[in-house]
């Protein structure tokens, strides 16, 4: 975290702001005063130091992935992604409270094998998930307002049609969370200048500080009445493979950790927070990548 260091020569007062990363140190010069906005400036500096420290391992994960992909066929590359979205399917509902199991979910999207005892909703729901991730990264379908309504819709029509591919019109409590969404007067203005933002930003912006910041602007929205994760898990999937980038399965089992990123983002407002997690959580879970 950067922090403010006042130093005096001569009798004179000169602020600096200083950035720590383990016995080293840098800092940049304020000036005699305090400037105002002396919070975006902290910010920028925290966020360019995290960038020097993020910059070589996602240059190697990319290029690993490269060559990956360059010596991959195309049927090996569709195994691949299958594979992958076995396991992101069944995490991503299991977030949002499927009863599936990991074997369950395999079962039932390899071999069509449906489980026994289990809700309709949760399989119908699985099955939706898979065939609309498969389809996305495949076609390289860009995040827009259009493909994120039709995700949506084709996910939940069958199991929730009161919600599917609509924007919500009522407002959204999560239980034992501190967070608080928008009104849903609001939501579609904020959507229209998320998705401003992403086209501009798009053009310029790293593609994992990208896929990570929309997917907190988007799920912090909550757009949906339902489904906003799973959405915006698959939008941050989409970006990833887009750039080249291997792609994330946030799993279940570190749900806490992820939801504690995200809500402690959201009740401080600011994504810097949600984007320090979602970088390292992204570099641990490709470190074989990494190292192929």
């Amino acid at each position: 975290m950067a922090s403010i260091k006042k130093k005096v020569k001569n009798g004179k007062t000169y602020y600096y702001l200083r950035h720590h990363a383990g016995k080293t140190y840098r800092e940049i010069y304020l000036g005699k005063k305090i400037p105002e906005n002396i919070q975006e400036l902290s910010r920028n500096f925290e966020l360019e130091m995290q960038r020097e420290k993020w910059k070589s391992p996602l240059i190697q994960i990319k290029k690993n992935y490269s060559l990956f992909l360059k010596a991959a066929t195309k049927s090996e590359i569709k195994n691949h992604q299958e594979i992958f979205s076995y396991d992101f399917t069944h995490d991503s509902n299991k977030i949002e409270g499927s009863s599936l199991t990991k074997k369950e979910t395999y079962r039932l999207l390899r071999f069509k094998l449906t489980p026994t005892n289990k809700p309709e909703h949760d399989m119908i729901e699985t099955q939706s998930h898979h065939e609309v991730f498969l389809d996305t990264i495949r076609s390289k379908a860009d995040v827009s307002s259009k493909n994120t309504l039709e995700w949506h819709y084709r996910i939940f029509k069958s199991t929730k049609p009161q919600f599917a591919g609509l924007v919500r019109k009522e407002r959204i409590i999560v239980t034992g969370s501190k967070s608080t969404f928008p009104h849903p007067n609001f939501v579609p203005l904020l959507l229209k200048q998320f998705f401003k933002w992403y086209d501009k930003a798009r053009k310029t912006q790293n593609p994992l500080e990208l896929a990570g910041i929309s997917h907190f602007r988007f799920v912090s929205i909550r757009p949906f009445g339902d489904g906003n994760g799973r959405i915006s898990r698959l939008m941050m999937n989409g970006i990833l493979n887009q750039h080249g980038y291997p792609m994330l399965n946030i799993k279940f089992s570190d749900r806490a950790h992820y939801y504690s990123a995200l809500e402690r983002a959201q009740v401080g407002l600011d994504e810097l927070i949600f984007l320090k997690w979602f970088v390292s959580y992204y570099v641990t879970k490709n470190k074989k990548i990494r190292s192929t």
